[in-house]
């Protein structure tokens, strides 16, 4: 399976009272997210599956991810992609959609940089996850421990 993670793009400020949830991305976090599936679709990215966390900001971030890349079935909301979930809770939903030859997983911080160094085999790996970064590993097999092989990363940076 070709599995990509990709974290949102910049998103609203947090507001006093407000739930974390609703936080839409900005007009530059879409604009981020577009660029670097773009750029991953110039590589033949094709996602079978894409899975979202229920979170505004990374529902946003999969349906322009599934416009980009010519995505036609719908965008999959799964608990186990919110930012404090457990990696092994996220590896038991990957291993749910074993059948998929490529599957996008679009949610957030902390757990993409946890869950990096998980499916990497190497869960004390520090992973520094960027907005809008995008993520490519490949998994062959799906044990009760996973060990997938890191096969690029693709970040968008702001130059001034």
């Amino acid at each position: 399976m070709e599995l990509y993670l990709l974290r949102h793009g910049s998103a609203e400020r947090a507001q006093a009272g407000a739930s974390d949830s609703d936080r839409s991305l900005t007009e530059e976090g879409e604009h981020e997210i577009r660029r670097v599936t773009a750029a991953a679709k110039l590589g033949h990215m094709c996602p079978s599956l894409i899975l979202a966390s229920p979170y505004r900001r990374a529902m946003q971030t999969a349906k322009i991810a599934a416009d980009v890349l010519g995505h036609k079935d719908p965008v999959l909301t799964v608990n186990a992609l919110q930012p404090e979930s457990d990696v092994r809770e996220l590896w038991d939903e990957i291993r749910a959609h074993r059948d998929q030859a490529s599957v996008l997983l679009c949610g957030h911080e902390p757990l993409f940089s946890a869950s990096a160094a998980y499916l990497l085999g190497c869960p004390e790996l520090l992973v520094d996850f960027p907005k809008a970064g995008l993520m490519r590993i490949d998994l062959e097999s799906f044990a009760l421990e996973p060990r997938g092989a890191l096969k690029w990363m693709l970040a968008y940076y702001l130059t001034a």
